[in-house]
């Protein structure tokens, strides 16, 4: 009977000691995979940009789709890592120039708050495209929209009414917009009753003009040194940006 016991208490710690091993070595890889992720910028900065999309409060706006949120929230990092914007920043306004023009494209997000502070129309430029954009340049007198990550200036009064001077930061892209004078304004033919004539709004000479009763109040809440990304799904952008790929 005694030979039984020790033969069942060694059956037990063999077994417990394979059971604690088994569990050590599965939680090791937990750990490990968690590292992984943590290590690894990119993802961790894409999982970021993912709760913090769904986080956000898109009430009665349109709802900005995540693949251009998360390529927006990338960029706007990049450039406060690089100390282009300050470390406080936290208005992001993103334009998808994918949409057609019918349709409110821009939003200016509170990313502290969580919240869309405007949505709606914009312009692209008159060589851009008709109802959607097509074409882009970062040529002077192209009449063309210029994709990428832009830095908000200084406003001032011009012959467009109270305008937002933009630094297009994407060299070869955008980096010629104080240059052309690519500046956000407001305009008459930024409007639902120009669609409902037209079935589209009217085209700027490259810049990203909102309705006029909407210039104001945009404007002056994301003026000094705040982004602004305009987005279009341009393969040639998307792999050569710097902001999308540092």
């Amino acid at each position: 009977m005694k030979k039984l016991l020790l033969l069942l208490t060694a059956i037990l710690m063999i077994a417990t000691s394979f059971y604690k091993k088994t569990n050590l070595e599965v939680n090791s890889k937990k750990s490990l995979s968690t590292k992984i992720e943590k290590n690894s910028g990119k993802a961790t900065e894409l999982s970021e940009a993912e709760t913090l999309y769904h986080a956000i409060e898109f009430n009665n706006s349109n709802k900005l789709e995540l693949d251009v949120f998360e390529k927006a929230i990338l960029g706007f990092n990049n450039l406060k890592k690089a100390e282009k914007i300050d470390e406080n920043c936290h208005l992001l306004t993103v334009c998808d120039f994918s949409l057609s023009s019918t349709q409110k494209r821009l939003w200016v997000i509170d990313l502290n708050d969580k919240k869309i502070l405007f949505n709606s129309l914009v312009a692209h430029g008159k060589n851009t495209g008709e109802e959607f954009a097509r074409k882009f340049s970062n040529t002077e007198s192209s009449l063309q929209s210029s994709l990428g990550f832009y830095v908000t200036e200084s406003t001032y009064n011009g012959s467009n009414g109270f305008s937002l001077k933009l630094h297009g930061m994407d060299k070869g892209f955008n980096d010629r917009a104080l240059q052309r004078a690519i500046v956000m304004h407001g305009a008459d033919y930024v409007s639902e009753d120009f669609i409902k004539s037209q079935r589209r709004i009217g085209r700027s000479w490259g810049c990203p003009a909102v309705p006029t009763a909407l210039a104001k109040p945009i404007i002056n809440t994301i003026k000094d040194k705040n982004v602004i990304f305009i987005y279009y799904p341009d393969e040639n952008y998307l792999s050569s940006s710097v902001w999308l790929n540092a």
